[in-house]
């Protein structure tokens, strides 16, 4: 079997952590599997700062695949984590093989996640983020409403969630190149139940006529079907 290089990438208020299981097991079928956090999130929490954007985000993942040195990686975003990867591929797509968003957003040049978002949820965010931390942060949602509802699952996620850096949420995605930058790409639909703020990405990969995968799983189809996932994404790599 074609060992296979894997760079997950998470979403909001989670980390590389959320990974770990779907790690675990790619990498016990031999392939090469590293799952960055992001600055401000997760055991990168205490660099949380108000200078960070979403440009930070895709520097983040730009330099890990440098000093990494990785090459021909299938690169993952779950969530909120398909905005970055966006602009890592307009970066840097000689060391890319594969785009996979899972349940992910998807920005064009110019758009903003909280622009994306349907009127009422970037409503209610925003005041939540002034109210909670002044507009530096969004506190987590309860994992329930990443469709995780098992307890052990539950156990797992909510003590690693942290504040999300909001200012990543208003600054715009910078790109040269349309989204994909033509570079291979799937999207994978978490169905069990829709997450509503993905709709939105799913409908515009459709569009672009690329490949649509479901996994009967809610949101966070890492941590509540991590064999399945992991088989998908083995499959797709």
């Amino acid at each position: 079997m074609e060992t296979k290089t894997f760079v997950l990438v998470h979403g909001v208020w989670h980390g590389g952590w959320c990974w770990s299981r779907v790690a675990n097991l790619l990498r016990a079928r031999g392939h090469r599997v590293t799952a960055p956090t992001q600055t401000g999130l997760g055991e990168r929490s205490h660099l949380l700062s108000p200078d960070i954007t979403i440009q930070t985000f895709v520097d983040d993942i730009v330099q890990h695949l440098r000093f990494e040195n990785l090459k021909n990686v299938v690169l993952v975003g779950h969530s909120f984590g398909g905005i970055p990867i966006t602009g890592v591929a307009d970066v840097v797509p000689d060391r890319i093989a594969k785009l996979i968003y899972l349940d992910a957003i998807m920005l064009d040049a110019g758009e903003t996640w909280l622009g994306l978002l349907p009127e009422d949820m970037a409503r209610d965010r925003t005041e939540l983020a002034g109210k909670t931390s002044g507009g530096l942060t969004l506190p987590p949602a309860p994992a329930e409403s990443f469709g995780v509802s098992r307890s052990e699952d539950v156990s797992f996620v909510e003590p690693r969630l942290t504040p999300h850096p909001f200012r990543t949420f208003t600054t715009a995605l910078d790109l040269k190149s349309p989204v994909g930058n033509s570079l291979p790409a799937d999207y994978i639909h978490c169905t069990d139940p829709p997450y509503r703020p993905a709709i939105v990405a799913l409908d515009r990969a459709r569009k672009l006529g690329w490949p649509i995968e479901e996994i009967a799983s809610g949101h966070d189809a890492m941590v509540t079907e991590p064999l399945a996932l992991a088989d998908l994404l083995e499959g797709l790599g």
